[in-house]
């Protein structure tokens, strides 16, 4: 959470949920911008399809809501997200199934940028596993 400081107060080192000020900043900045993606993802999408409309003249993509919020580990730290959801009711012509809206930003199942994924082998490879890093002595 961020504060307020005046001229008279000394600057805050840390915050309450352990981290200093300028991770919090830069963690809260990264779940706006992730959220804003989104936000103008789903809503091109749903541009994309507004001609098209059922029997009764209502659209067949819509929106419909946020899905349940949920932690995204990034290279900014995690990150709480609240994606948009797309009420997609176009039936494919060929398989019979519906189509779904899937978020080329944030695809689905998520839980880690994939940059993680690409750090974290070597992180145990240099001996993250075994504390044999300098900074722990």
């Amino acid at each position: 959470m961020l504060t307020v400081v005046t001229p008279d107060e000394p600057t805050p080192v840390a915050t309450t949920t352990g981290g200093s000020l300028i991770d919090e900043i830069v963690r809260d900045g990264a779940r706006r911008m992730l959220a804003a993606a989104l936000e103008a993802e789903v809503a091109a999408y749903i541009a994309a399809y507004t001609d098209q409309l059922d029997a009764d003249g209502r659209r067949l993509v819509v929106r419909n809501g946020h899905a349940e919020p949920r932690q995204v580990l990034t290279s900014s730290g995690a990150v709480q997200v609240h994606t948009p959801r797309v009420n997609d009711k176009r039936v494919d012509e060929v398989t019979g199934e519906r189509k779904r809206f899937s978020s080329a930003i944030l695809p689905a199942r998520c839980r880690k940028s994939p940059k993680i994924n690409e750090v974290l082998p070597l992180l145990y490879l240099h001996g993250l596993s075994s504390q044999d890093f300098g900074f722990w002595r």
